[in-house]
């Protein structure tokens, strides 16, 4: 089969997530070392996480605004170059004041990236919950590649080296995506960027039935999403007795099954509905969190990755929800909207998560990340037996 520009694009999006997600999740398998250092609690350092993650999303709905009004290449380059530069500062933050400042700005630039992305592939495909399948996967391949590095690099050159790995794989898909992604023309090139910030239109969107819906499924996911992306490192290493090295192989075998699966779980949503799949997702990421969380033993291990693996690739069937219900000129800030929306309260999942860890110790703060994911299940079963349309 010939290759075509299209897949080009497809691609290096893919990469460009992959950098820009390599950068953040370096951070967890070091968590251990960052809060010895700096003498911090692991509420403290889940404080610092949600401030990166808060930022990411809060770039969301700019984003896809610059988007629309520069073209998305320009904006995908922006949040990959940025991405390289945030983290090289952050491996050399002196002090920890600093290293939260540094993982804001983290945050901040690389979540430039997935909404412009997003939208430039909704245009350019028809089976968008394919193609943004293999666009999140890029998500789950940093996972596989970041983490296990980054810890070996921890153990030998210490947790600063293991952060700059972010910026070493940022700089060369740069590069690449700048060689050979042509640049995209804006869809508002000549509106205003202050009129898509007016607070009506805002507010329209957003109070929309299936739009809100959407948003209230997509807040408790990231909410586990975020959680289990920054400690569950720390997780098996606490409360499964595992060494840090196990626990990114783990880590990065949950990246693994996630990476590879993606494409399938958006593809069974294409086919068979956006709510089937998503129920299913949620479904088998509370089986994978009651393994790790209360079954011993290295196969319930290796099942709780799979399933949670699996699980916790829902974006892939509920994303592409909203573009179902959006116009194709809203789709740019339109989804970039939403996206910070559910994100920036996603986010609390780091803090809230390490908190619980404190307070109660990690099987009980990993076992309400299992009964947030009840409540979508719950949620979209009632939608469904009821016929309530959201």
């Amino acid at each position: 089969m010939r290759w075509r520009y299209e897949e080009t694009v497809l691609a290096m999006c893919t990469l460009a997530f992959l950098a820009t997600m390599a950068a953040r999740l370096v951070i967890s398998p070091v968590v251990p070392r960052i809060t010895a250092e700096f003498g911090v609690s692991n509420s403290v350092i889940g404080l610092a996480l949600t401030g990166m993650w808060t930022a990411y999303f809060c770039s969301q709905f700019p984003s896809g605004v610059l988007g629309d009004r520069f073209g998305e290449r320009r904006v995908i380059l922006v949040a990959v170059g940025g991405t390289a530069v945030a983290s090289a500062f952050l491996s050399i933050a002196p002090l920890f004041p600093v290293f939260v400042v540094g993982t804001i700005a983290l945050g901040a630039v690389a979540g430039l990236h997935y909404s412009v992305a997003t939208s430039l592939l909704t245009r350019t495909y028809d089976e968008i919950g394919t193609a943004i399948g293999v666009h999140n996967s890029g998500g789950p391949l940093a996972g596989l590649v970041a983490p296990p590095i980054a810890a070996w690099v921890a153990v030998r050159y210490g947790w600063r080296a293991a952060i700059a790995v972010g910026a070493v794989v940022a700089v060369p898909i740069f590069v690449l995506f700048a060689r050979s992604v042509r640049p995209t023309t804006p869809q508002r090139p000549d509106q205003p960027m202050a009129e898509r910030f007016e607070l009506e239109p805002v507010v329209e969107l957003l109070s929309r039935p299936k739009i809100a819906f959407t948003c209230a499924l997509a807040i408790l996911g990231d909410f586990v999403w975020q959680a289990t992306s920054s400690f569950l490192p720390t997780f098996l290493v606490a409360h499964r007795g595992q060494s840090a090295t196990t626990a990114s192989l783990v880590f990065g075998g949950y990246f693994v099954v996630q990476g590879i699966t993606q494409v399938g779980v958006g593809a069974v949503s294409d086919r068979y509905g956006r709510d089937v799949t998503t129920a299913a997702c949620m479904v088998l990421s509370v089986a994978g969190f009651a393994l790790f969380v209360a079954v011993p033993g290295t196969v319930a291990v290796a099942a709780g990755v799979v399933l949670l693996g699996i699980g916790l690739g829902w974006g892939a069937a509920l994303l592409p929800r909203f573009m179902d219900h959006l116009s194709a000129a809203e789709r740019g800030a339109g989804f970039g909207l939403v996206r910070t929306v559910y994100g920036v309260v996603g986010a609390l999942g780091s803090v809230v998560t390490g908190t619980l860890a404190d307070l109660f110790g990690w099987g009980v703060s990993f076992g309400f990340l299992a009964v947030l994911l009840t409540i979508v299940f719950v949620a979209l079963a009632v939608n469904w037996a009821f016929s309530l349309g959201y």
